[in-house]
């Protein structure tokens, strides 16, 4: 039987760790704080961010919230950057994505203080990867990369030598998972595939891993799977149920492909969960490094 990797029951081990940190951090009055900035009223993103806000209360985070109207510009939102920056109480900060239509989500990213990126997701942070192929890297990293690779670690499954086929070439996590796993302490070999990949399906039967973050539901199926792989499933589509008469949230990996590997990420309650941890993490760490 294939190993299910539960995102869920490793971010509520992890969270035990984390409020045991910020407790030590409290006794030597200090507290936290993960802050946000909300443009606009994207269904998804409005949840994601309650998510993180129910996270910190959960972990004894303080939480720092900041909510612009759907017309922002770029100035206001600027503006609101800069306050974050400033605000003592915020030890880290994320801007939530999508941005409204017009505005350069690169430019803003650009004006968090590298200090405070929770999301490990400014170039200044972003520079620092690529620079540390050995040894520790006391700047934040991005949250799903080191959610995913967490993951993993925590079942044992070694990645040294092994070929892991990324799919889709994102920011979030295709465009970053790859400096993560060639760093010396991983020592994978990565293959990253995309639109102008030519026939993806047999690069995908060569992994040892495939990492799909594409946002295609089912796109791996099991006539791309090596028998044996260990499958990460990132993605996610909003697919609609005839029979329940709603719709509901799909991976990219067809779920006939568990039968032949060796692990998965169940998707939804695999890599998300992880994600949000490493939110959490990423910010305990930065208030850590602040207090030495």
């Amino acid at each position: 039987m294939p190993t299910k990797l539960d995102g869920k029951a490793v971010a509520a081990a992890i969270k035990d760790e984390l409020r045991q940190r910020v407790q030590a951090l409290a006794d030597r009055g200090l507290e936290p704080g993960l802050g946000t900035l909300l443009v606009g009223e994207d269904p998804g993103s409005i949840k994601y961010v309650a998510g993180k806000h129910s996270d910190c209360a959960d972990v004894g985070i303080r939480s720092i919230r900041l909510d612009l109207p759907a017309g922002a510009d770029h100035g206001r939102i600027a503006a609101a950057v800069r306050e974050l920056n400033d605000d003592p109480a915020c030890t880290g900060f994320i801007v939530q994505l999508p941005l409204p239509a017009g505005v350069d989500a690169n430019a803003i990213i650009g004006l968090i203080d590298p200090a405070k990126d929770a999301d490990g997701m400014h170039p200044y942070n972003l520079g620092e990867l690529v620079l540390h192929v050995d040894g520790d890297i006391d700047t934040p990293l991005p949250c799903t990369p080191r959610g995913v690779l967490t993951l993993l670690d925590h079942y044992g499954i070694d990645l040294n030598g092994k070929h892991v086929c990324v799919l889709g070439r994102g920011i979030t996590i295709g465009r970053t998972i790859g400096l993560m796993l060639t760093r010396r302490d991983v020592n994978a070999t990565v293959t990253l595939c995309h639109t102008g990949t030519p026939d993806v399906a047999e690069q995908m039967r060569r992994a040892d891993v495939i990492v799909a973050a594409v946002g295609s539901a089912g796109f791996v199926r099991p006539d791309c799977v090596k028998p044996g792989a260990v499958l990460v499933d990132v993605g996610v589509s909003r697919v609609w149920d005839e029979e329940a008469g709603r719709y509901r949230i799909k991976g990219d990996v067809d779920p006939a492909c568990y039968e032949l590997c060796s692990a998965y990420t169940p998707n939804p309650g695999g890599v998300g969960p992880m994600t949000r941890a490493m939110l959490l993490a990423n910010v305990v760490d930065m208030a850590e490094r602040a207090a030495r």
